[in-house]
């Protein structure tokens, strides 16, 4: 079987496993057992169609992100309104981001052993996966409410393994080195205490939820042009700039009174 034709197959089993997910029972425990019981099987089905090139720290890397969108997708469809057209709608959406991730991580399986031309695509479009799921998983976890510490902690748990597989996408390497530990722990402590601060600011969930995306787009898209050695002056003030923006933005919108 070729790859494409695995791929497909698993977007679509994955696709179907968070449409099931929708007919549980609205208790707290049993949805989010599902959830979680969604995330195991999306590792299965990712380890299955990319069994082929796997070596060393990619099952730890890569097979866990496919499970991580659809964990993020589930989450997030919990707080929309039940009809039939919006799961329609993420059920094709969500099958055609899991197929691009499963290519994207082909791409990065292949290319740790050879050069290959797409590696740059692929970067895109695994940073722009890792934008979007972090704001899934960043708008559930302050649509519940929860204190500022859980907030912390989720975020942190969140954010640690999406870092991880964004910067060790760029050098490919067999192992996760200190350095790239360590800057994927320092960003998602950054980001922890992001939450920790606009948890008690009087913005709404968007608003807090894209100011801590905001987090990740600046200090993953600085880390990523360190690590390929092109980090220049213009690169970092572009990256500073869209941070600063966006927090004047979310200054300006808070409501104080």
């Amino acid at each position: 079987m070729s790859k494409r034709r695995k791929f497909v197959i698993a977007s679509f089993l994955l696709a179907l496993g968070l449409l099931s997910t929708q007919f549980v029972t609205v208790e707290f425990v049993y949805r989010y057992l599902a959830i979680l019981g969604l995330f195991g099987v999306g590792y299965l089905i990712s380890a299955w169609a990319l069994f082929e090139d796997l070596k060393g720290v990619e099952w730890l890397v890569l097979v866990p992100m496919p499970g991580l969108f659809a964990a993020g997708v589930a989450l997030f469809y919990f707080l929309l309104p039940e009809a039939l057209v919006s799961r329609l709608v993420i059920f094709l959406v969500f099958g055609l981001g899991a197929y691009a991730l499963y290519l994207t991580s082909n791409i990065y399986s292949v290319a740790a052993i050879r050069t290959i031309q797409l590696l740059r695509a692929a970067h895109a479009v695994g940073f722009l996966l890792t934008l979007v799921t972090s704001l899934l998983f960043y708008n559930s976890i302050f649509s519940f409410k929860f204190p500022f510490y859980i907030n912390a902690l989720a975020v942190f748990g969140v954010s640690l393994p999406l870092m991880i597989n964004g910067l060790w996408s760029i050098k490919l390497e067999q192992t996760l080195t200190k350095q790239l530990l360590l800057y994927g722990l320092v960003c998602s402590l950054v980001l922890s205490e992001i939450a920790v601060a606009i948890s008690f600011w009087p913005v709404t969930v968007w608003i807090a939820s894209l100011f801590l995306v905001a987090g990740v787009y600046v200090m993953l898209g600085l880390l990523q042009h360190h690590l390929q050695e092109r980090l220049f002056k213009k690169t970092f003030r572009d990256y500073v700039s869209v941070g600063v923006f966006v927090l004047l933005v979310t200054l300006v919108v808070t409501k104080w009174r």
